[in-house]
């Protein structure tokens, strides 16, 4: 019971002059006894009503000043708060205070009568220094939502489907460049879909709430996002529309970023032209800005202050020595053509700077030993019973000694430091040969293919053809180097058709796609929110082993990963398929890479299309794709500071570059597109150049 709750071991009768409001926090009672004081929020935000509970009044006698302002904290970021934000033709509604106040974050969001719950928590203890920062999203559609258990056999939710995956993904890929580099803390955001009305998707609401509950957070990053559904109905763009809307809709763009730039964009359309895509994503980044300033005001009201303490980042003076030992070695290493044999000359070269840093003492063994720590002194320089004696005060016959400067003592650097700033600076390294080698002097004789070698292999009852393109591989990229696409079927059991496609350079990328053809009573049946049976006749599997990069690596479930990509796939092929009534069969593509050094999701297109026209499907065109990239800080390696755009990028250029754009369709328009940033994000001319240069790579490829 209430009555016979004890605070700091003390329990007294209740004063008239204090109430016990509803979230445990202490107010001073005005002329009514059931009042409490309510923070106030700026005038452009709209306060909701908070509902109150029956309240019984108690005393708390603060054993110290101290643990008063401790508790005043405490119930600052509990208070419960919620604010209208206005998204298009209507408002969505923020709240949070009242529920999950032991995560660091916790908020829900609804759209109409759809309700989106997300926390966010972080580890105590931060883990091991890595690469990449340790975020895990969580996303999960009860069925409880929607009024309706499961149609399947089992009825509890349990692993992740398909849809759900996506959704993780599309939270996740936003708020990853976001955060600040050197935080190690285990970080995990949880969101679940707590009621669904039918009309309101939860995906865009999903990546809004998690932005809001990260800018709430203790959690370091550097800016706030939200995201938005863009559609067009009669050539008219719609800001989260429904899902009757959505029907007649020849667009779906979710957009995600900040006040000031864009981060993902993912989203498919009925070739739709790159004008009107660019229009979308600025009405898009207009309503994104609106939401974060209004989460801003929000974050200054009842937001709990950064874990920037936590950052550990590695010396400075560690960079200089990695650069020193590996600078000339490294540029000679970059330029090898081949991928296995320059990765393992990379890997040979890291083990060498590490052992050079060992044996001059600049490396410690000690897992336990900070990355910025300094050695102990062992010895002190003076004797204990010697007194420094102020200037101004010394008397004859006493000794003054003088403070005398120590003599700097070397870092000390830890094993994970030192192939941390290893990784950084091949980056950096890197990123200048793409700038060098990318001028337009040098860009006729690179990318001029020298010619075709046709290889015939045999495999299981079916042969293939492999087209391998030799010449000078280098890590820049310009209009002039595009993919070349090579087919040769054998039909399999009358159903099957597969394609090695090569889509990249030096014989470095294929994918082999089959075509599978199955009656009506063979679609997959998928359980969702809406209640009514769904049925697709169309779907693509993605699978990337391993084996496709040389690597030793799990083989089991699909990852999201693999998940994501064969999506983006076969949303990219949708479009040109025939109608039931003209083409009455199930039809799955498989699609697995072979070889990767670049996009495999747009090889899986490239090679699907090819493979489903083998298999005598009636398509209504033709669809390639290609992967575009960037450059965004060209003035830092003697460019003349303009964002360099990288067509169909390789895997190192991925990794070093700062944007990820794929882009599918043919010469009138687009059929899915995914974009994702590393840096802060872009703008919309730098996405206007990344949308032509796309259109003109398809072109080359369809031609």
């Amino acid at each position: 019971m209430l009555a016979s709750r004890s605070f700091h071991g003390v329990l007294h009768p209740p004063p008239p002059h204090f109430t016990r409001s509803n979230r445990y926090t202490l107010s001073p009672s005005s002329s009514s006894p059931r009042s409490k004081t309510t923070p106030l929020l700026p005038s452009s935000l709209s306060i909701g009503p908070l509902k109150r509970r029956r309240s019984s009044q108690f005393c708390v006698h603060a054993q110290s000043e101290s643990s008063e302002s401790t508790s005043n904290a405490a119930a600052q970021y509990t208070q419960p708060f919620s604010v209208k934000i206005p998204v298009g033709d209507r408002h969505i509604l923020v709240e949070t205070g009242d529920m999950g106040r032991q995560a660091s974050a916790a908020v829900r969001v609804t759209d109409g009568e759809t309700i989106v719950y997300t926390t966010v928590c972080l580890d105590d203890v931060p883990s091991e220094p890595s690469d990449f920062f340790p975020l895990s999203v969580h996303y999960q559609e009860r069925f409880s939502a929607a009024g309706r258990t499961s149609g399947g056999f089992f009825k509890r939710e349990g692993r992740a489907r398909d849809h759900e995956v996506l959704i993780c993904r599309l939270i996740d890929r936003p708020l990853r460049p976001t955060m600040l580099k050197g935080f190690y803390h285990e970080t995990q955001i949880l969101s679940w879909v707590l009621s669904y009305d039918g009309l309101h998707p939860p995906d865009s609401l999903a990546v809004t709430a998690a932005g809001i509950a990260v800018a709430l957070s203790e959690l370091p990053n550097s800016k706030t996002i939200a995201g938005v559904r863009i559609g067009l109905v009669n050539d008219k763009f719609i800001v989260n529309p429904t899902t009757k809307e959505m029907e007649d809709s020849e667009l779906d763009l979710l957009l995600a970023g900040t006040d000031s730039a864009i981060l993902m964009i993912e989203g498919y359309c009925n070739f739709l032209p790159e004008e009107k895509l660019l229009q979308a994503v600025e009405i898009g980044q207009d309503v994104v800005r609106g939401i974060c300033t209004e989460v801003e005001s929000l974050v200054k009201r009842c937001g709990k202050p950064k874990m920037l303490d936590a950052i550990k980042l590695p010396p400075p003076e560690l960079y200089r020595h990695v650069e020193e030992i590996a600078g000339d070695e490294l540029v000679k290493v970059l330029q090898i053509k081949n991928k296995i044999p320059r990765r393992k000359a990379l890997s040979s070269l890291e083990e060498k700077v590490l052992s050079i840093l060992t044996e001059i003492g600049y490396v410690s063994k000690d897992e336990a030993f900070g990355a910025s720590e300094r050695i102990p002194d062992l010895l002190d320089d003076e004797d204990e019973d010697e007194e420094v004696v102020v200037d101004g005060e010394v008397d004859e016959g006493d000794v003054h000694i003088k403070p005398v400067t120590r003599k700097p003592t070397p870092l000390l650097f830890s094993e994970v430091d030192v192939k941390l700033v290893f990784k950084d600076v091949t980056s950096k390294f890197l990123r200048k040969r793409i700038v060098e080698e990318s001028s337009p002097a040098n860009a006729m004789i690179r990318f001029k293919p020298i010619g075709l070698k046709f290889i015939m292999m045999e495999c299981c009852a079916y042969g293939f053809h492999i087209s391998e393109w030799e010449g000078k591989e280098v890590m820049g990229e310009t209009l002039l180097r595009y993919a070349r696409l090579t087919h040769n079927v054998d039909y399999f059991l009358e159903h099957m058709a597969v394609l090695s496609s090569h889509v990249g350079k030096l014989s470095a990328h294929k994918a082999l796609a089959v075509v599978t053809l199955g009656d009506k009573y063979m679609a997959q049946r998928i359980d969702n929110l809406e209640g009514a049976d769904e049925y697709k006749r169309f779907y693509l599997q993605y699978s990337f082993p391993p084996s496709s990069v040389g690597e030793v690596g799990r083989m089991g479930a699909p990852s999201r990963r693999e998940i994501g990509h064969g999506r983006l796939a076969e949303r990219s092929l949708e479009r040109i398929l025939p109608s039931d009534d003209n083409f009455p069969y199930t039809i799955r593509v498989e699609s697995t890479i072979t070889e990767s050094n670049g996009s495999s999701s747009m090889a899986s297109v490239c090679g699907g299309c090819l493979a489903l026209q083998d298999a005598g499907v009636p398509l209504r065109c033709s669809i390639a794709g290609i992967a575009m990239g960037m450059v965004l800080d060209t003035e830092e390696f003697g460019g003349d500071g303009t964002p360099l755009i990288l067509s169909d990028i390789t895997g190192s250029e991925d990794a070093s570059g700062d944007m990820d754009f794929k882009v599918a369709g043919n010469e009138d328009g687009i059929t899915a597109f995914q974009m994702d940033i590393k840096v802060g994000g872009i703008t919309l001319p730098i996405m206007k150049q990344a949308l032509l240069q796309a259109k003109n790579g398809r072109k080359h490829i369809l031609g």
